[in-house]
């Protein structure tokens, strides 16, 4: 059920030692470049060095100085006494029995009080690989139904972290030219493996935004990491007055983490709807920029037994959206210990799913991934509040009961 791959202590000096160099990860051309004459590099030098080391950095994917050959040595002695480039530590490495992979990072405290623990998910489809990325250790929101709302929120991820985990998972599924390729080679020669990031994993990206906006606008930046702005989505639970900000600002695809279709319920679900009713929500979706039948905005539904999955709920899900170019998923609910919801039966989830496409809205059924080994969609929560083992023990027995009604 759960193949434990790497439980990795990297050869790296300590966190602490770590944090005390800022890093060139996540700082845009303007702040490298004044990053560099801090350092005494000259004014008409400060264009082509930042090129360089963007490149290096987002381009070949290294993590140390002294793989920069085409930089002189004496440039690289003084970055490597100056700055970092260095990954997170990775504390766990898991991989599914579908191939999922999640890994658990660790970063310094930066203020928290001891080092801090993400974790981050690449989903391998066919034709496509989908990287979730967290934005937050914890979250504020407490959704009743989602594993991550249990951790309180510690703080927000900067966009160096943000953008670490990107870097982190090309460097572990080899998605970086091979270093003796030619300076300038995009991709690794049998093409790119992670295709689309989510900001779907820990944590409210707009309650992180401008760090979030940063890492996003490097990731899509056409000579670095170079993603379409299509190939990436960022996910809100329906913070309305950086929806709009969203679009006008960082131009990638919405999700709207959706729910429920009436007040009273969205309410219990997901709290934030007391603050940002769904009146509001959706009207901040019509207004999104760049809405068109070729840019929908995807509405994320949970299917909970019971709770909101009857025809009714389809119907005014239908209703809800008119006039929006939309997408439904569906995902069927992944449990996690504790929960006390339980996931709609199959028939139900495919009759909903019928009624929502004969209204004219495409509404895919989410195929559960990762669920062996809490990588699914709602099961994110950061080892830093570690399981306790019969809990652990408890859910692996759940699973192994129902896995027959998953397949």
């Amino acid at each position: 059920m759960e193949i434990v791959i790497d439980r990795a202590k990297s050869a790296r000096p300590p966190l602490a030692a770590q944090s005390e160099k800022p890093t060139l990860i996540g700082a845009t051309r303007e702040e490298m470049g004044d990053m560099l004459r801090g350092i005494g590099v000259a004014d008409k030098q400060i264009k082509m060095r930042v090129a360089q080391i963007w490149n290096w950095i987002y381009v070949r994917g290294v993590s140390d100085f002294d793989q920069m050959t085409n930089v002189a040595k004496d440039m690289r002695e003084k970055l490597k006494a100056a700055f970092t480039i260095q990954r997170p530590d990775i504390v766990e490495e898991q991989v599914s029995n579908d191939g999922t992979r999640k890994w658990l990072l660790r970063y310094p405290s930066r203020g928290a009080g001891r080092p801090v623990e993400v974790e981050c998910v690449y989903i391998p489809e066919e034709g496509r690989g989908t990287l979730c990325i967290s934005s937050q250790v914890g979250c504020t929101l407490t959704c009743s139904f989602c594993h991550t709302g249990t951790q309180k929120l510690v703080r927000n991820l900067t966009a160096e972290e943000i953008l670490s985990q990107l870097l982190l998972a090309r460097d572990r599924l080899g998605d970086f030219p091979d270093r003796d390729a030619p300076v300038g080679a995009m991709v690794p020669a049998e093409g790119r493996k992670i295709t689309n990031i989510v900001m779907m994993g820990m944590g409210e990206p707009l309650y992180n935004f401008e760090n979030v906006k940063k890492a996003l606008l490097i990731a899509s930046d056409g000579d670095g990491l170079s993603l379409s702005k299509r190939r990436i989505t960022l996910s809100t639970s329906g913070v309305v007055p950086e929806i709009y900000r969203t679009g006008e600002e960082i131009g990638v695809m919405l999700a709207i983490s959706l729910h429920a279709v009436r007040d009273e319920l969205r309410d219990m679900l997901v709290p934030v709807n007391k603050k940002y009713p769904l009146k509001e929500l959706l009207d901040a979706c019509r207004a999104y920029p760049g809405l068109s039948n070729a840019r929908r905005i995807t509405f994320e539904y949970v299917m909970l037994k019971g709770v909101n999955d009857s025809l009714e709920d389809a119907k005014l899900l239908t209703q809800l959206l008119k006039g929006i170019p939309a997408k439904i998923n569906l995902i069927p609910f992944n449990p996690w210990p504790g929960t006390n919801y339980q996931c709609s039966d199959w028939d139900q989830i495919a009759k909903f799913a019928d009624f929502i496409n004969a209204a004219g809205y495409a509404s895919p059924i989410r195929t559960p991934r990762g669920r062996d080994i809490l990588a699914a969609c709602g099961q994110l929560k950061s080892e830093s509040e570690r399981m306790r083992k019969t809990e652990r023990l408890a859910f692996e027995a759940m699973m192994i009961v129902g896995h027959g009604e998953d397949d």
